[in-house]
């Protein structure tokens, strides 16, 4: 598959990938076949030669037993021997304790007798036709050993001794056999390894290129889709879809949703655009309000406390007006520092400077610590609060933010209380959260009010706020500590009541 021009390192790419495969595949099979000639070479005759030291041995133990058991002398019994050196190439002699010679496979028994005696007695008398004696064995019973025949120059295998019946045996293989063996296994193995080599090399040959024709395909499609071109798609040539195929299916797949969203972003990116500068624009309008209300509300606030204080000290003559314009001074500055702090703490929320610590806290103990210190405000209201006696349950979230939800829902519970001045709150265990709420009983919220209480400033009975000093901010500040938590809050009307709640994860 053609995708136009390509550039030079692409073809030293492809063509690095199928030498690589290539030279990876023939070290491996040329290792292999090195490794199992070396292998055969330096192990393959020590194999025979033990096997070999088995056969006589084997051959030893056999003539013994059938000496032991009676069944020497009989016909049958030199069938099986005379199989035996046939199968395996020995040639054997057993004699009386007179030299004479009981039974014999061998086509130069004399010779093999004056070997036998020269083993026996120990001396050399055939010291110049056998010469280096190697011994691999000696017993009571018997020596196996490996001498050089130097009549012939051939190396033997022998096992001698006397056996349980008095018999002299001896029983030996010659080597050159097992070498020549060796040779020729080594010899068609290798022949065998480099025509295997010649074979492997045609068949990687073309394996690889089919195998690196649909990566390479797909490294240029990838190349194209860099490229932001998505018209290159992959064809698969299987009818029976192997990992590749499926792989180039995906990468289709891939190509068309990147198109697909790749213009959803350009379309969206106009109206991003206009978004962002809109919320910049609200967001630069909201710091100048909260800025100038904080900034605005300070100084008077301490003039109306500098003032109070002076009239305190003196400065009108008559008693009870003194008394009263201090109380209403310091009542009035005591809403607007209220006011201010709300607004700095709603601020330092919307615009994220306020970090959320989240920990994990018993909420049923924070509750119940809150609810003891509120007493004085509860018995002013003659209000009564209700809570079942929960157990400890534990949940994740900023415990100070908290409980400042809990204030805001508790005090707005006492404000607005009315008929039973009955306050409940109830913790309701879901899945993987648990939710808070506080009832209190009186009128219920004006439907039309519902979607706009947790607006700053807005207040549903101005006048009745006003009476109890309420900014409007409170709930405000709830939905903001909400958000920072990423948890669930809302109220519900009843007919006897209104119910705020909160939800906050347990793990």
């Amino acid at each position: 598959m053609a995708f136009g021009s390509k550039n030079k390192n692409e073809k030293k790419v492809k063509l690095s990938l199928r030498t690589e495969f290539n030279i990876l595949f023939l070290l491996v099979m040329a290792g292999m076949i090195a490794f199992c000639i070396i292998i055969n070479q330096a192990f393959l005759e020590r194999v025979y030669i033990s096997h070999q030291t088995n056969v006589v041995k084997s051959a030893f133990d056999s003539i013994n037993d059938a000496s032991s058991d009676g069944s020497f002398q009989t016909e049958d019994y030199d069938i099986e021997l005379q199989s035996i050196c046939d199968t395996y190439g020995i040639e054997l002699i057993v004699l009386d304790a007179d030299s004479q010679m009981i039974k014999s496979s061998s086509s130069d028994a004399e010779y093999m007798a004056h070997i036998l005696w020269d083993n026996l007695i120990g001396e050399d008398i055939m010291a110049p036709v056998v010469s280096g004696r190697k011994i691999i064995e000696k017993t009571d019973d018997y020596t196996i050993q490996i001498e050089t025949d130097m009549r012939m120059n051939t190396e033997y295998l022998e096992i001698w001794g006397v056996i349980d019946s008095g018999y002299i045996v001896m029983v030996r293989s010659a080597l050159a056999g097992i070498r020549e063996s060796v040779g020729i296994s080594n010899r068609f193995m290798t022949t065998v390894g480099l025509i295997a080599i010649i074979i492997g090399s045609v068949c990687i040959l073309y394996l690889s290129n089919r195998v690196t024709r649909p990566i390479l395909e797909l490294t240029d499609i990838l190349s194209e889709m860099k490229n932001l071109n998505f018209e290159a798609k992959y064809k698969s040539k299987n009818k029976n879809k192997n990992e590749v195929d499926i792989l180039g299916d995906n990468i289709n797949e891939l190509s068309e949703t990147l198109e697909t969203t790749i213009k959803e972003l350009k379309s969206a990116n106009i109206e991003l655009k206009q978004d962002i500068a809109r919320k910049e624009e609200i967001d630069e309008m909201r710091r100048e309000f909260l800025s100038n209300v904080s900034h605005e509300l300070k100084t008077p606030i301490a003039l109306i406390q500098g003032y109070a204080e002076g009239l305190q000290e003196g400065i009108s003559d008559d008693p009870d007006s003194m008394d009263f314009y201090c109380e209403v001074i310091r009542d009035e500055a005591s809403k607007m520092d209220t006011l201010v702090k709300k607004l700095l703490t709603l601020n330092q929320l919307e615009f994220g400077n306020d970090v959320v610590n989240m920990e994990r806290f018993d909420i049923t103990a924070t509750i119940k610590n809150y609810v003891k210190s509120s007493e004085i405000l509860t018995k002013e209201k003659n209000a009564t609060v209700q809570m079942a006696d929960y157990g400890p349950i534990y949940v994740w979230a900023d415990e100070f933010k908290t409980e400042e939800v809990l204030m805001n829902y508790f005090s707005n519970a006492l404000n607005h209380i009315g008929g039973d001045n009955i306050i409940e709150i109830k913790l309701e265990k879901l899945e993987d959260r648990v939710r808070v709420s506080v009832f209190n009983t009186g009128d219920p919220i004006p439907e039309d009010s519902i979607d706009h209480i947790w607006e700053k400033f807005y207040k549903v009975d101005k006048a009745r706020t006003r009476a109890y000093g309420g900014s409007g901010v409170g709930l405000s500040i709830v939905k903001a500590i909400m958000e920072s938590m990423h948890q669930e809050y809302g109220v519900r009307n009843y007919d006897n009541g209104v119910e705020f709640w909160f939800d906050l994860e347990t793990r």
